[in-house]
Formats: structure tokens, sequence, C-alpha cells
């Protein structure tokens, strides 16, 4: 903080271990520039390209210098981002509604499976499944089992959370080890039966190929497909989960969805032409994610002295931007509140970054909008949902460490599903 003003921002000093806080200090800021200039000029410049963490941490987790999520090398990371942003983009999007379409109907028929003894939803479990289905279908192509992934893929986020944060306490390289390797061992099979390679040319077959050629290590390989399959069921699940439970506390929103859905849409199943289409669909998808962010903090190091808003920032600073206070304190007519108006209008990018913007877009947010609209129309067009008596986003006990989670412990995780049609719903 400098003369009172916030700049959404936490900074610590590199050399005396010690944090200086803007937003998140909890103070108010005083005009609608102070923080989205100083998180604008830290996204967009390449003084920033790199993450921070604990390297010991990052070691044990596979993430130090491979991968994307947590990658602090700035030119491996740059070319791992293009393996990712080739497989995210153009094609995939058209591919990924149907894929993504089917998997939902495949699983929603199958609904029994995530159920609990008193018929309620475990929408959570039901989401993750989905999700890694979904992704496995259209990047990797390899026969999983949903159940034990799906376990193993939170286990693995939550030891990599606990390590960046307490690095001395863990020794846990054992928990993606043999999930990675078998991951590309049967990928690599896949490849060298198939009769042309054209054909089998997916994310993780890409990435294979740079690694005989000398261009990723093959511990980056890993890592990278690793990552690509456990980042969707991580976060994308908790963000619908959070989008069905806002739905069901406001009736009127779910009219409205539906209602475009109905005019969009119809009886039969969503093609990639009305994923543009479905503005109403979009606005309720940033309302949850602005008023309820999953990943709301941006880490970034200092490569080279700056100064930010009129504060020297020294090289080798640890920068972190608290981007979902800043969207609870600027621009927004009801900042505070859930309401589809603060979306009403057209809002500069630099007042909503869900998926963060420039060198820090993350890679996925174009295919993620597209699954989350495809997610939320199948079901809704299936099923009316409903929360137990008294629960909602806001009373629900949440985790923060990197990312924000349910508390994956308490019942709070059940909903409950009333079909609308179960005739018709069964046929489409």
């Amino acid at each position: 903080m400098r003369g009172g003003r916030v700049w959404g921002a936490v900074v610590g000093s590199k050399e005396k271990g010690t944090v200086w806080s803007g937003a998140a200090s909890g103070l108010e800021a005083p005009g609608n520039m102070v923080v989205s200039s100083s998180v604008f000029r830290v996204m967009k410049h390449n003084h920033y390209t790199s993450r921070f963490g604990s390297k010991l941490g990052l070691q044990f987790t596979g993430m130090h210098e491979k991968g994307i999520i947590f990658n602090n090398n700035p030119v491996i990371w740059k070319a791992v981002r293009t393996y990712f942003m080739k497989a995210l983009s153009g094609p995939g999007l058209v591919l990924m509604v149907t894929i993504c379409a089917d998997s939902i109907t495949k699983h929603l028929v199958r609904l029994e499976e995530v159920r609990t003894d008193l018929g309620y939803v475990d929408v959570l479990t039901l989401m993750q499944r989905i999700m890694l289905d979904t992704s496995n279908m259209l990047f990797l192509g390899i026969p999983l089992d949903e159940c034990t992934i799906v376990v193993k893929i939170q286990g693995y986020f939550d030891a990599w959370q606990a390590l960046l944060l307490k690095p001395d306490i863990f020794k846990l390289s054992w928990l993606c080890r043999k999930h990675e390797k078998s991951v590309k061992k049967k990928k690599k099979d896949s490849i060298f039966i198939a009769e042309k390679l054209e054909n089998s040319m997916d994310f993780a077959t890409e990435l294979i190929l740079s690694e005989k050629h000398g261009e990723l290590t093959t511990e980056n390989v890993n890592q990278c497909i690793l990552e690509m399959l456990i980042a969707v069921p991580d976060t994308m699940s908790v963000s619908v989960f959070f989008m069905l439970f806002l739905i069901a506390k406001h009736p009127q929103v779910e009219e409205a969805v539906m209602k475009e859905t109905q005019t969009v849409v119809g009886e039969r199943k969503i093609k990639s032409d009305d994923i543009q289409k479905l503005t109403v669909v979009e606005n309720f998808i940033n309302e949850s994610m602005r008023y309820q962010p999953i990943v709301d903090l941006v880490m970034c190091k200092v490569l080279e002295d700056d100064v930010i808003d009129g504060y020297p920032v020294k090289k080798g600073t640890n920068i972190i931007l608290n981007l979902g206070r800043m969207q609870r304190l600027e621009f927004f007519p009801k900042p505070k509140e859930f309401t589809l108006e603060n979306f009403a209008k057209s809002v500069p990018y630099r007042y909503f970054q869900p998926f963060g913007f420039g060198l820090w877009a993350c890679a996925g947010k174009y295919i993620a909008k597209v699954m989350m609209k495809v997610i939320l129309v199948t079901l809704l067009r299936r099923f009316h949902v409903q929360t137990l008596q008294g629960r909602c986003v806001e009373k629900m006990q949440k985790k923060n460490d990197l990312s924000l989670h349910p508390n994956e412990t308490s019942n709070w995780l059940e909903m409950i599903f009333i079909p609308r049609n179960s005739d018709k719903c069964l046929e489409r």
C-alpha cells in the first residue's frame, strides 16, 4: 500500500522475506483507476513473465521449469505454452462442443453412480468425471478409470499447493510419478501402433514427437501431459459447481438462461454455431466467476527493476495480484451483489480478468468458456437444480490456498436434480 491506496497486490521482499500488502489488507480503493492501473501494468509487461514458488516444492511436484501451471523459467514456459495454445484453440474449440455434450449426456444417464444414499447428487464428483472424460477424449484418447484418477487429481493439487506454501514439511514425489509415466507409456503405444501418424496428432502426440526431436525433455513432456489431464477437472469442475449453486439461489437467472436456451438451441443437441448466440449464459458465467472466482491470485516475479504506480519495485521481488478483490472494488454497478446487471453493458477487460490477460492469460480461456456453456445448457435443459435447505455459496465452507475449493469433507457438495421432462431428456 502506498499513500492509503490499494493496488490489488501483495509484494514480498526477496531479501528480507517481508510482505507488503495491498488489496489483500481489506482497505477500499478510493478511485476506479487505483487497482486496475497497477494490475494492468504487471499483467502486460515483459518484466513479469516469471512465476515464483518454492524450488524444493516445485521439484517434488515436477513443476520446476516444467509444464505450464507453475513453470518459473520464461524461455521454457513460452516454448511449452505454444503446444497448449495450439491444442486449446482452433479446431479443438469446435470439436469440444460435440465431445463435451456427449460426455455430459453419458454421465447424466449414469447419474446413479454419483448419488448419495439419500438420493442427492454429488455435484463436484459428477463435474470432475465429466471434465476428465472430456479432456481425455480431446487431448489424450487413452482408457482411464475415472473414479481412481479423479481422486489422484485432487491429491496431486493438494500436494503441490501444500509444497509451495510449506515446502519443508512434505516429500511427496510419489504422488504424480506413477500416473504421469503410465499416461505417457499408453500414449506412446497408441502412436506406434497407428497406421498413419497424422491420424493421432493430438496434444500428447505432438509433445512426444517434440521429445523425440530433442525439443523438450522427457520430464517436461511428462509434466505437460499430466497438467493437461488434471487442470480442467480441478478448476473447471469447481467453477461449474459454484455456478449451479448460484443459479439454484437465483430463479430469475435460471429463467433467463432457460428462455435463451430454448430460443437458441430448442430441443436439439447443442452445436458449435450456438455458442456465440448464448449471451445470457455467457453473462451468467462471467458474473459467477466475478462473484465467486476460483483462482483470484496471480503470482509473478520481477525480472527487472520497475516502478508501479510511483512505487519502486526491485528485481527479484515477488508479486501476488489479487484479481478477485479488484473485481469487487471497481467499475461494476453492484460489485458486492450477484446480479446479471453487472454485465448488462460491455466490461473493459482491464476490470475483469477471470483467466488473466496479456502474457499471463490462461491458455485454455476460450475452450473453458465453450465447455461451461455446453455443460450448463445440456444439464439445465434436463434438470432443475436445487440446494438443500439453507445451503448457498456464501455460507459454504471453503479452503483457499492457491485456488479456491469447497471443503470436500463436508456434505455441502450435494444437490437435488429434478428432471424437467424425463422422457425427452433421455432421448436427446
